[in-house]
């Protein structure tokens, strides 16, 4: 997404019900949206399928994109929700059917990779967030992971930039020591 004003204008015509926007909005998105989903998800076909999550949810709910703050931050907070709920889904499912590892299929710690292995770590940091701080989640997301400007962050969650900025000093301070232990 690089130029942002015919992405925004693209956006616009989209929800104001323009099918022919909409496709190819969605098109356009499309590789930015996988490559957002696979900084959540360490395995690929798992980011895919968080990226067809959003790109669902965005052709469902673009009408609720008023243009109050800019496409791609709007767009984030759905790969943010989507990529978390699609975590959750993968936690449950494993849970709920362990399954057996063969000697075959077992995975060699020299060849795993430490960002998979910390993205997961990240995951399950955030979910401990929202249980025990909900009110961090937001900032260290929008910040941290989608990598926002302040001003943008603070605007996507309505705090004053301060505000802001002192959740997300109490969100990392929170979660540090959890990724740290790991």
């Amino acid at each position: 997404m690089q130029d942002q004003a015919p992405m925004e204008d693209l956006a616009r015509r989209a929800a104001a019900g323009d099918s022919a926007a909409l496709d190819r909005l969605l098109t356009e998105i499309r590789p930015e949206v996988v490559r957002r989903c696979a900084r959540f998800l360490p395995c690929r076909e798992d980011a895919e399928e968080a990226a067809q999550d959003v790109l669902l949810q965005v052709a469902r709910h673009l009408t609720a994109f008023e243009g109050r703050s800019r496409f791609g931050t709007w767009l984030y907070t759905v790969v943010a929700n989507c990529c978390r709920q699609k975590y959750r889904e993968l936690k449950r499912r494993a849970a709920e059917q362990p399954a057996a590892i063969e000697p075959s299929h077992a995975v060699d710690p020299r060849t795993t990779s430490v960002i998979a292995g910390s993205r997961v770590d990240l995951l399950e940091a955030l979910d401990r967030l929202e249980r025990e701080h909900p009110h961090l989640v937001a900032p260290l997301v929008y910040r941290d992971i989608c990598q926002l400007d302040y001003a943008e962050v603070a605007e996507r969650v309505g705090i004053p930039l301060g505000t802001l900025k002192s959740r997300l000093h109490e969100a990392r301070k929170q979660v540090r020591p959890w990724l740290s232990a790991t």
